[in-house]
């Protein structure tokens, strides 16, 4: 006698897969992480209340949701304690990524760490609670292109982190004619080398 019920199917047989939609981070400076999104990714509150808020930066109904309470307190250890490291957001258009940092630069919100990853050209950033938040653009413009170069570079499997760049010279070269392919193709050589040392934000000992 088959007990199975009609219609059922193995749940090994097929993985829906859903899309990401969101990230929740716990705060204890509910307003500034609100006004601090809204100045770097251009998010703004679908809905605030005093325990949260829902943010979006885009047509969905929230992309990053912020919730507090009286009882949470800051990490002091953060850094070599396990969890999230960063949040990314992508842009279309490598031009888009260039002028948001000259943009953040003017008021003084400067990336704790730049790399051309290879697949991506990505600046991080350190929002009021010291979660690191990329800002990227993919390198080959085209998904299934990157997706295929990470999987099959010799580049990039010696070298999965990627080249330590300096942004503002990015800019320059930009601004001086430089095409983005030559951009990411001196950048993954190393010609834009930082002038300061980056901070991964992780344990490196």
């Amino acid at each position: 006698m088959n007990s199975s019920k009609p219609g059922r199917t193995s749940v090994t047989s097929r993985i829906n897969q859903p899309t990401l939609h969101h990230v929740n981070l716990k705060t204890t400076r509910l307003q500034e992480m609100i006004d601090w999104y809204g100045t770097v990714v251009g998010s703004r509150p679908n809905f605030q209340f005093p325990g949260g808020a829902w943010l979006t930066n885009d047509g969905a109904n929230h992309r990053i949701a912020l919730l507090t309470s009286p009882r949470m307190s800051d990490d002091p250890d953060k850094l070599v304690h396990t969890g999230m490291h960063h949040i990314a957001f992508e842009y279309g258009n490598f031009n888009d990524l260039l002028d948001t940092y000259a943009r953040l630069l003017e008021l003084g919100i400067k990336p704790h760490m730049s790399l051309d990853h290879g697949v991506t050209t990505s600046f991080y950033y350190v929002d009021p609670d010291g979660n690191s938040v990329e800002l990227q653009y993919d390198n080959f413009d085209d998904w299934n292109k990157s997706s295929e170069w990470m999987r099959t570079s010799r580049e990039f499997a010696s070298n999965p982190i990627g080249v330590p760049v300096d942004p503002s010279k990015m800019v320059a070269a930009r601004n001086g004619g430089a095409s983005r392919d030559d951009l990411h193709r001196r950048a993954f050589a190393g010609e834009f080398p930082p002038s300061e040392p980056f901070d991964p934000r992780v344990p490196l000992d």
